[in-house]
């Protein structure tokens, strides 16, 4: 009788969540093609974990069937939230930043990666921001803070000049001035981490100009809360 249980439950859980999520697909920005979102994954995962844990509490089949059926609701929706949460911040982000020259990239289910890259807002060995990045910082911040429930890790990096001891600081200075920039423009503080990778982490070749350039980047690592 348990394993029967288990079987309904499994199976109304697969049928519920895949037919009733929202929005289940979303484009990939990189391919093209349409894959499953972050709110029908965690809905998913949760609510099976959720029924698993439910059939575990049971003393009996009657027991065990209540308990996992109210593990799947609770636990699609706990998995659901933080999932369509974030993909609804990125769906935010990508259409304000059209054309801007930053970069939204998805990295998991749980972290959207906005990557300031070519140099923008920085002239080599600087860590000031130039004014012709202030709006489009102003637009980040703008979604961001209609998404408050999210966290904000930015990286800063350098091209390879210069000292690997020069150029940690040169990199967290630059992640400090995104973030100053941003708590300026009303983006709590305590959501802010800020990172310096040097010249670590490349995404562009050093041996040329336009390389360089490339590598002369703030990434800003939007992940949710809870």
């Amino acid at each position: 009788m348990k394993n029967k249980t288990k079987t309904s439950i499994t199976a109304m859980a697969l049928v519920v969540l895949l037919t009733g999520c929202e929005a289940t697909q979303r484009q990939n920005a990189t391919t093209g093609e349409s894959e499953t979102n972050s709110a029908t994954k965690g809905a998913l995962i949760g609510a099976l974990s959720g029924a698993v844990i439910g059939l575990a509490a049971g003393k009996d089949a009657k027991e065990r069937k209540k308990y996992a059926l109210g593990g799947l609701v609770g636990g699609g929706a706990i998995g659901g939230g933080a999932g369509y949460y974030l993909d609804q911040q990125e769906a935010a982000l990508r259409d304000e930043l059209t054309n801007s020259g930053v970069q939204v990239k998805r990295v998991s289910e749980n972290e959207l990666q906005l990557i300031m890259e070519k140099g923008i807002g920085f002239s080599s060995g600087a860590f000031n921001l130039s004014s012709s990045i202030y709006s489009t910082l102003n637009g980040v911040a703008s979604i961001l803070s209609e998404y408050p429930d999210s966290r904000l890790i930015i990286t800063g990096h350098t091209d390879s000049s210069g000292s690997d001891a020069t150029n940690q600081v040169l990199s967290e200075q630059r992640a400090n001035s995104v973030g100053r920039y941003l708590i300026s423009q009303k983006v709590s503080a305590t959501r802010i981490t800020t990172l310096g990778a040097g010249e670590k982490s490349p995404i562009c070749t050093n041996s040329t100009a336009t390389g360089r350039e490339c590598n002369r980047r703030v990434e800003i690592s939007v992940q949710p809360t809870n």
